[in-house]
This record gives structure tokens, C-alpha cells and sequence, in this order.
């Protein structure tokens, strides 16, 4: 089992730019060439060296080269395993410690994106599999877990470290586990005001020879709608099959959850200490809604829809499923999570989906979308509210 490494008070890791700052630029249609551009700096240490490829590693991701992306970060983290997000801190910021993993933009909770807006200053410590941890990191004063259900290798390393961390820890590694897309359909099978679609894994051989139908099927560790589709029969799934790699696959039976206007209504709703804020709700023509393909920027009327839910949203939504919402929350027991879900036909919470690593973020236009600041200003308030409770050492559940 891995012993914490030492605190070093003394300790300046290499500064990054950090997964936000460059997502800013790539949302508003920076190419890999601008990313790199906005990354460059002469590189005079090995650390710093470490910390440039790091940051070229996440703009190739941003633009799509996952492989050119997984070379270069395994580059930098055979150099460096700790870094610094660049900041704007003020002289005595509250210091975060993320422990992350190795891996794709989905892999780890994107804290930089909310603290940017914070007095914080955020490190980041990599988990490099197969590899010891660093001898020593910098002074926190709370260290934030943030590796997702996708790395279940990295959760177990890290569920012990968690329980033996000298410094305020948050969200547990060994709770972060179990939100698993089947693990969380059966924990909501029959909990009352929720529906979990009945959802089970199956490997590739089982599926050739059927399911139910209508049924959704998406690889195991798909994310963002990647190979997921609506199957109607054995034709179309004998297609799916012939189109799609991997060995095993998660089938849910589907629900159809239009409204009586004939679009699909989508919220992202995040947890901090069990309060749930509204991030966006998507309405959208397709079964498989993100915000991205919702056409929710070229739509007046879907903006008004969402500005709607925003304002009604403690009084509406939140108060119509609190009992389901709260459910929710008691089971998955981490201070930061998320949930994509929906409203079903018969009234009930329809639940998709239960995680730690969606984006919360502030890179939508204040013009087109001019409820938006304020409602992320709150999220971003709450979250800073809960780091500095937790860092004096509040007690409840992490």
C-alpha cells in the first residue's frame, strides 16, 4: 500500500496552463497551432520541460489527436508527476491538491475550471500506474480526489491513500467506484420517485444473440454519446455490431421521455455537500441529447426553455423530486458529483447517469445565454464555500 508522501512547504511545482484555460480557447474555435502558441514558453528545467508537454499533451486532446495526446502526457509524467495551475491567486489562497490519473479529458474532476474563479491555488499530483508516488508534495490545505469511475485501477490504489491522507480529504475513491452505470441502475432499481432505466453488461457474444428491444447500447467506458445508439431490432443491431468495436457493452431498455411538445428536456445537475444546482438543460428533437448537438445556441425558444428551468429550478424541479434527489446524494456520499437525468413520463426522476468528471463550466457566451453567469456564479460560490469548510475540518460526509 502506498504511505503518503511528505508535505514540503518549500516545494514550487512547474506551472501549467492548465485544462480550462486551453478548453476556453479551443470552445471558441482556437486551432492546435493557437493552443500551442498559447502554451509556448521556453522550457530552462526539467520540470518545466515536463509542465510544457503536459500542456501540449491536453491541447492535442482538446483538438482530437488522443493518440499524439496519450504520447506526450506519458512524456511529461515520465519527467514531472506534480504541477502548478496558473492563477491569479491572491497572496494567501486556499491550497488545493488534486490527486488525479493518467488518461483522456474524462479521467479526472475538472476543478480548474471552477477554480479559476476562487482565491485557490491548485496542484495537481498524477498517479502514474506501476509507478511510486512522488517523495514529497507541496502544502494543501485539502486534497481533492478527483479520479473518475472510468479508472477503477487508479480508484483502488487510492481508496487506502484516501483514509491515510494527514491533510482534510474529499471524495472517496472507494464511493467514486461504484458509480459505474450498472451499479447505479440497480442501487435506483426500486427506489421510490426514481426510474433508473433496467440497464445490465453484456460481452459482445451475448449481445449478438439479442435483447429487448427498443434498447440502448453503448461500449463499456463510452462517454459523450461515443458509439452509443437506439436499436429497434435484430437488423439494426447486427449493424451496431458490425460498425463498433469492444468486447463488452452496456444495454438499458429505453424510455421515451419527450414532453408533450415532442422535445426531449436534459438536465446536468451538480451536487456540492448535497446541495443540487442546475448546470444547463438541453431540449432537443434526438432520444440522445448533449448540449453541444441540442442546437441550443441557434434556438431562441430552447434558451427560453432553459432560462426557464434555471429560475424555476428550487421551487420547480429540485422541489418536485428533493426526496429522489436526496436519495441520490445519501447513496453516492461525495461532497462533488453529478447527475445527467430527466423527468419521465409518469412523473418520476428518470436517472442516466451518476459521475464526478462532467465539465461545470463558464465558457458559454454571456450573450447568447445571459442567465447563465449568474446561475455558475452561484455553483462556483457554493463549491468555494464547501473547500473552505472542509479545510477548517467541518465534518460530514466526503
Amino acid at each position: 500500500m502506498d504511505a503518503p508522501p511528505a508535505i514540503d512547504s518549500g516545494l514550487t511545482p512547474p506551472p501549467i496552463k492548465g485544462t480550462a484555460a486551453l478548453a476556453h480557447r479551443a470552445y471558441g474555435t482556437a486551432g492546435l497551432d493557437e493552443l500551442l502558441a498559447f502554451i509556448g514558453r521556453r522550457a530552462v528545467t526539467e520540470d518545466a520541460a515536463a509542465a510544457l508537454v503536459l500542456d501540449s499533451a491536453t491541447a492535442h486532446a482538446l483538438r482530437f489527436r488522443h493518440k499524439s495526446a496519450r504520447a506526450l502526457q506519458a512524456q511529461a509524467l515520465d519527467r514531472a508527476r506534480v504541477f502548478r495551475v496558473e492563477s491569479a491567486a491572491g497572496a494567501r489562497p486556499l491550497r488545493v491538491l488534486a490527486v488525479m490519473a493518467p488518461g483522456d479529458l474524462m479521467v479526472n474532476t475538472p476543478l480548474d475550471f471552477i477554480t479559476a474563479h476562487l482565491d485557490v491555488r491548485l496542484d495537481l499530483l498524477f498517479v502514474v500506474p506501476g509507478q511510486p508516488l512522488p517523495a514529497s508534495v507541496p502544502e494543501h490545505d485539502v486534497a481533492f480526489f478527483a479520479v473518475s469511475e472510468s479508472d477503477p485501477a487508479a480508484l483502488r490504489r487510492l481508496a487506502p491513500l484516501f483514509r491515510a491522507w494527514p491533510r482534510p480529504a474529499l471524495n472517496d475513491p472507494a464511493r467514486v467506484l461504484r458509480l459505474t452505470r450498472d451499479m447505479v441502475a440497480a442501487a435506483f432499481a426500486d427506489v421510490p420517485g426514481i426510474l433508473a432505466p433496467r440497464l445490465v453488461a453484456v460481452s459482445r457474444a451475448e449481445l449478438a444473440l439479442g435483447c429487448d428491444y427498443p434498447a440502448v447500447v453503448r461500449p463499456v467506458g463510452s462517454h459523450a454519446g461515443r458509439d452509443c445508439a437506439l436499436l429497434d431490432g435484430p437488423a439494426a443491431l447486427a449493424d451496431y455490431l458490425a460498425a463498433t468495436d469492444g468486447e463488452r457493452f452496456f444495454v438499458a431498455n429505453f424510455i421515451d421521455y419527450r414532453g408533450a411538445d415532442g422535445l426531449f428536456r436534459k438536465y446536468r445537475i451538480v451536487f456540492i455537500d448535497g446541495r443540487p444546482f442546475v448546470c444547463h438543460m438541453a431540449a432537443s428533437e434526438h432520444w440522445m441529447v448533449h448540449y453541444l448537438n441540442a442546437g441550443m445556441a441557434e434556438s431562441a425558444d430552447k434558451r427560453a426553455l432553459e432560462a426557464q428551468a434555471f429560475a424555476e429550478f428550487d421551487t420547480g424541479f429540485a422541489h418536485r423530486h428533493r426526496g429522489a434527489l436526496s436519495a441520490i446524494h445519501a447513496w453516492a456520499g461525495l461532497v462533488y458529483h453529478q447527475i445527467d437525468c430527466a423527468e419521465a413520463p409518469d412523473g418520476r426522476l428518470l436517472l442516466f447517469e451518476v459521475d464526478t468528471a462532467a465539465i461545470v463550466h463558464t465558457m458559454d457566451s454571456a450573450d447568447v445565454f445571459p442567465y447563465k453567469p449568474p446561475q455558475m456564479q452561484r455553483v462556483i460560490r457554493a463549491f468555494g464555500d464547501m473547500l473552505v469548510q472542509r479545510a477548517a475540518g467541518a465534518s460530514a460526509a466526503a
